[in-house]
């Protein structure tokens, strides 16, 4: 009886792959500050950091490793706060690259020794990663594995673990999924079939009126960018070119001569570029000026950066600085240029500073300026809050947003079946694309994926 005692009471090894990387993706690594990757990737949350859960944290467990300093909104001050955290927000410290400074409102570098800068960004939930690579919003890491380690080096502020344990902890993340459709579309993925087959595992669903009209919605204008089985394929690329115009050294965008109405910008045709400024960087630098912003971020505060891009690592011969300076001591004007263009940056629009690189930071090009990866929407509606930076609240606010700010940027978009909405906050720029009623199908739409 005894050794059957005994025989009860050892715990359950794990046998397979994914339960050996369950295991190590729940526990805290040796020789780190307690963080596991559970800890930021929460289970509970759809493997995601929601405001949420971090507030019921705090009032339980101060103490958790989570309330690190290296994510406290100021890691030197000698009482700690967590404003950013508590937004869903953690620090990334990304190392400039070698044909890149940073720069003040006047030009003068001022890049510091160590050539880092950091940023505050949402926590992306690892469903679906089997079909999502490149990894992190910036596309910064290759591999499942790679990204582990650098979360256990950056985050949990520990040292390199072994082959055996990263390949177990990447099984793990690729056996999570959002939806039996994911799973069906990743398997189909991984077996050869094209992006266009995987994405007939949607098919099936059974839709109300509303979800089929938001479908329908959906492929005219979220499809474009967010197709096929991983909802991650850009199929029209007319709409991504529409994102990366020419530039000038000074970081202005290169228009049409002569002028048109409205100005025609000069694409830069990226056709091997899968990254996309959609404008949500700009968004966080404009909350920052609205007191009437709607971003459910704007009560923290997010870094002021400029950029000097040269040719190569001497660093001599520049070829931008973004964003660039305004057009005059009164950035709200709206001066033009001697052809009668307007005188922008890569947002077509005033822009002082920037709050994110995106991915110019891994590419050294300023074509990345502020643009990210293409986020899968599978189980979209369980991982809220949205954007990199946690700027929209719910869905209906990123459709607002889309509606409001974005979609000005791609006139193919505007699918109004009505009368277009005024902008409701007045700002500058023409109607809203879609109608009320688009948008609320959409929404509908979009939390059936």
């Amino acid at each position: 009886m005894l050794a059957l005692a005994i025989c009860v009471s050892r715990p359950i090894l794990a046998q397979t792959p994914q339960e050996l990387g369950e295991q190590l993706f729940r526990q805290a690594f040796p020789g780190t500050n307690g963080r596991s990757c559970a800890t930021c990737h929460v289970p509970e949350n759809d493997f995601t950091l929601t405001p949420a859960h971090v507030e019921s944290l705090w009032k339980s467990n101060p103490n958790d490793p989570l309330f690190n300093a290296i994510d406290a909104d100021d890691p030197d001050a000698r009482k700690l706060t967590f404003n950013h955290l508590r937004k869903g927000l953690v620090r990334v410290w990304i190392t400039l690259p070698d044909n890149v400074d940073i720069i003040d409102y006047l030009g003068n570098v001022t890049t510091p020794r160590d050539r880092r800068l950091f940023v505050w960004r949402s926590v992306p939930s690892i469903r679906d990663s089997a079909m999502t690579a490149p990894f992190q919003l910036d596309g910064r890491v290759a591999t499942l594995e790679e990204q582990a380690q650098h979360a256990i080096t950056d985050h949990s502020q520990g040292g390199t673990i072994s082959r055996a344990d990263l390949e177990h902890l990447a099984a793990f993340e690729r056996s999570i999924f959002s939806s039996d459709r994911a799973r069906r579309a990743a398997t189909t993925l991984s077996a050869g079939g094209s992006h266009e087959t995987a994405a007939q595992v949607d098919e099936g669903l059974q839709l109300t009126s509303a979800e089929e009209r938001g479908r329908e919605v959906f492929k005219k204008v979220c499809a474009v960018c967010h197709g096929g089985g991983a909802m991650t394929t850009i199929v029209d690329r007319r709409i991504h070119d529409l994102s990366f115009s020419s530039l000038r050294p000074n970081g202005t965008v290169v228009y049409q001569i002569p002028a048109t109405d409205p100005p025609t910008p000069v694409p830069s045709h990226q056709p091997t570029n899968e990254f996309i400024n959609i404008g949500s960087a700009y968004e966080a630098f404009m909350a920052g000026l609205d007191p009437d912003s709607q971003s459910f971020t704007k009560s923290v505060s997010f870094p002021h950066y400029r950029y000097r891009f040269y040719t190569d690592g001497t660093r001599t011969k520049k070829v931008a600085d973004l964003p660039p300076q305004p057009a005059s001591f009164n950035p709200f004007s709206n001066k033009k240029d001697g052809d009668g263009n307007p005188i922008t940056g890569p947002n077509i629009a005033m822009q002082l500073y920037s709050t994110d690189p995106g991915r110019a930071m891994i590419t050294g090009s300023p074509y990345d300026f502020e643009a990210f990866d293409i986020p899968s929407l599978r189980g979209i509606s369980r991982t809220a809050p949205y954007f990199h930076n946690n700027t929209a609240e719910k869905l209906e606010d990123v459709v607002e947003l889309y509606s409001d700010h974005f979609m000005a940027r791609f006139p193919p978009l505007s699918i109004s079946d009505g009368p277009p909405e005024p902008d409701a906050d007045g700002d500058a720029g023409p109607p809203e694309a879609p109608s009320a009623q688009q948008k609320k199908d959409l929404v509908a739409y979009l939390k059936r994926l």
